[in-house]
């Protein structure tokens, strides 16, 4: 048998004594280069507080939430539930049949707020640019 000794072999290793510093280095410098984007809400255009107009009943469309996060339209004493899927196609008509159509929308205290804005976001995709949001019942 063949024994032969080996020499000390250097394994080769790769440094880490400066590894912590290196990432403390990566996180300040993303830290300080990263923005931040802020939650901006709806921008809406509001009127000044004192400013009222009176409308023609025919130049208003009345569209309600319910608590049940129903859409309905509100026309001459009738309540007309119509699915979200409709919604625009029927802003649409009814724009067509009045250019002075004031949309008003009007929700319960009960509807969430994911339906109240997915339905702004139908008025607005209708082609809707009289919006007005009206204050719910009891405040």
């Amino acid at each position: 048998m063949n024994l032969r000794k080996r020499g000390n072999r250097v394994c080769a290793e790769i440094p880490t004594s400066s590894m912590a510093d290196i990432a403390f280095l990566l996180i300040v410098f993303f830290l300080v280069t990263t923005t931040m984007n802020r939650d901006k809400g709806l921008s809406l255009h509001l009127p000044p507080v004192a400013e009222t107009k009176e409308v023609r009943e025919r130049n208003i469309c009345n569209v309600w939430i319910n608590a049940q996060d129903q859409i309905a339209f509100f026309e001459s004493e009738q309540l007309t539930i119509v699915p979200f899927t409709d919604l625009r196609a029927s802003i649409e008509q009814r724009l067509a049949a009045n250019d002075k159509l004031i949309v008003s929308l009007k929700a319960e205290r009960g509807a969430t707020y994911r339906i109240f804005v997915e339905v702004l976001d139908e008025l607005k995709l209708s082609g809707a640019t009289r919006i007005s949001i009206a204050e719910p019942e009891g405040g």
